[in-house]
């Protein structure tokens, strides 16, 4: 005798998906379809998209040229997996990648494919460094995330990822970031010190590990001046620089890489989130020349050979990275940003804005004020997260390519939100 459907009185999702799922808990609907800055559940109901996949659509959704590229590759019975083999997908990314991004910045950096995944990227990062350097130890800074396996773990700040993992993380030295103890406190320079001292309690590090905006860390942003001494500071000691720009790349805070406007060039650069353009798992390490020493097969793995992705990467290169419209569109958008989220923090005691180019948020400094933001924003047609150590600050993760009368119309719901909350607080 068949058991009794139970579909009437739990979910599927309930029933069967591990307590680790976590968005889909603040947002109940089950979403079917999506074009640009637009998802659909199965309802009909639309809702605007200032999540991006945590910053892997910076394209939005099913962009037009990409999907067709996309649809092209697999109807030609395309080579969708190849371990490290040689394809034309990676012939012509490489190459697209090549002429568009590495020449025009006099970058001679290799490509290292790794696993799919950011953390893989970041493992094999902090492995590479080790191993040029004969060192174990890396600095990693406070508020820092860089994914959620074990090495990558032991770099994370975050006490909420770091609990979750009973094996020893070990191997970081964890340093203050820039602007952790205030604006009067150079933290560079303490560090510089406590290197230099033979006392200080310090060993020359492998390398130095960071993000110039700190994505889940609050969007804490790393001066010009700071990273500049950090990345002399490297130099000086015999260190690499791995830049983490996993959720910063792509034309997120302007510029292709986060670093172009700063002087600093990494010795290796981590990009994975928004690569492939379409959401589709890729992850690299830029090396420079004279630091890939890898041996065959040294850091490998199965799916590190997604042709899908690399063709929906190669066209995403061509569609936005050929000129400078992309980043121009940034640099105007992030204005209207900052303007609207700068009038609503002068409302709320304490509030900042923080981040840079269409990497913004506002910390409303009360968690609690950020969840019921973020829960109004979703009843409202608008999905968008939090970040920081407490989840206080509401992230703007808007698709680069969010026109402006949807970016305004997001902004409005936020706004609205947090009048709502305020309006309650005060009843």
């Amino acid at each position: 005798m068949p058991l009794s459907n139970p579909s009437h009185t739990t979910s599927v999702i309930d029933r069967r998906e591990s307590s680790a799922r976590s968005y889909c808990r603040w947002f109940p609907h089950t979403l079917t379809r999506a074009t640009g800055s637009l998802v659909y559940d199965e309802t009909g109901r639309e809702y605007l998209d200032f999540l991006a996949g945590a910053g892997a659509l910076n394209y939005g959704h099913n962009h037009p040229a990409l999907r067709e590229s996309l649809l092209e590759y697999v109807a030609g019975d395309g080579i969708v997996q190849s371990l490290d083999l040689t394809t034309a997908a990676k012939r012509e990314f490489l190459e697209e990648f090549e002429d568009t991004i590495l020449r025009p910045r006099s970058m001679k950096h290799r490509v290292q494919f790794t696993g799919p995944t950011g953390a893989n990227a970041v493992e094999s990062a902090l492995k590479l460094a080790r191993k040029v350097t004969g060192r174990t130890n890396v600095v990693a800074f406070t508020r820092g995330f860089h994914g959620c396996s074990l090495g990558a773990l032991a770099a994370t700040s975050a006490s909420h990822f770091r609990s979750s993992s009973a094996a020893s993380l070990h191997g970081v030295i964890r340093a203050p970031f820039d602007g952790y103890f205030g604006p009067d406190v150079d933290t560079a320079d303490m560090l510089t010190a406590q290197l230099r001292d033979p006392s200080g309690g310090l060993d020359a590090p492998a390398a130095f590990l960071l993000e110039t905006v700190q994505g889940e860390g609050g969007l804490n942003t790393a001066s010009k001046s700071w990273l500049r001494k950090i990345a002399a500071l490297a130099h000086e000691v015999g260190a690499l620089l791995i830049v983490d720009d996993i959720q910063a790349e792509c034309g997120r805070t302007g510029t292709f890489f986060s670093t172009e406007d700063t002087g600093v060039t990494p010795d290796l650069i981590v990009l994975s989130k928004s690569l492939s353009g379409y959401g589709l798992p890729m992850s690299i390490v830029l090396i420079s020349p004279e630091h890939d020493e890898w041996l065959p097969a040294e850091h490998n793995g199965t799916f590190r050979g997604n042709g899908m992705a690399m063709v929906t990467a190669t066209a995403a290169l061509r569609t936005f990275w050929r000129d400078d419209s992309l980043t121009n569109d940034v640099k105007r958008r992030s204005a209207v940003v900052r303007e609207r989220l700068t009038a609503m923090s002068n409302r709320i005691p304490g509030s900042v804005v923080k981040g840079r180019g269409m990497f913004l948020g506002i910390d409303v400094v009360d968690p609690d004020l950020a969840s019921q933001v973020r829960r109004f924003s979703a009843d409202h047609g608008l999905l968008i997260e939090s970040c920081g150590p407490r989840d206080e600050v509401v992230k703007v993760l808007a698709p680069l390519t969010t026109t402006e009368t949807q970016l305004r119309h997001g902004l409005d719901i936020i706004d609205q939100a947090l009048g709502q909350q305020a309006h309650s607080s005060a009843a």
